[in-house]
């Protein structure tokens, strides 16, 4: 008797769960209250990092940091990235926000509405069973604020092209040390 890939059918009523949300939030059957208005930043839009502390909950999730943070018409807004891929919604300020992707670890990006300070958020996961709103405080730090890496022309970033250098670097060093020790071998005999 096979048994039933359990993996798939909770990523398969992850995105039927979703699917229902989005369609709900299109018909604007759902009115929220507050405000999840992003805070103002004196700087280019664009993508920068920030550096974030996540307190609440149980303990065990956690958001990947620094995260990135997008800066849009002088607007600060984060990508958040949970430790785990169960997190099926945020709500800000009353303001529902679903995930930007379907594979892996949940992704959410949401308004930024205070640095330096706790920002609530409502994270539901699935990861229980059934579903579960959990209470977590986000803070973004507006000191460790830095710029993206910068790309050229091909989409490589400046460390990439960098980290590939030393790669190719190890790997000529390495075969080398082979070819030397192959000769080395060949004259003993």
């Amino acid at each position: 008797m096979e048994r039933p890939d359990y993996a798939a059918l909770r990523q398969a009523a992850k995105e039927k769960r979703i699917a229902a949300m989005k369609a709900e939030n299109e018909k604007g059957a759902e009115e929220t209250a507050g405000s999840a208005e992003p805070v103002a930043l004196e700087m280019e839009d664009g993508e920068y990092t920030v550096d974030i502390v996540l307190e609440g909950g149980t303990g065990r999730a956690a958001v990947s940091s620094p995260a990135v943070l997008l800066v849009r018409g002088g607007r600060a807004y984060a990508r958040i990235e949970w430790s785990s891929s169960n997190y099926d919604y945020m709500k800000i300020g009353g303001q529902k926000y679903l995930p930007v992707n379907t594979e892996g670890n949940s992704v959410f990006e949401i308004p930024v509405t205070v640095m330096d300070a706790p920002m609530d958020v409502v994270a539901d996961t699935t990861a229980m069973g059934n579903p579960h709103e959990i209470e977590y405080t986000l803070t973004f730090g507006s000191g460790s604020i830095t710029t993206a890496a910068a790309t050229d022309a091909e989409g490589v970033s400046e460390e990439g092209s960098v980290s590939s250098i030393v790669v190719f670097g190890g790997t000529v060093a390495l075969a080398a040390i082979v070819v030397w020790m192959v000769r080395k071998k060949q004259k003993r005999s």
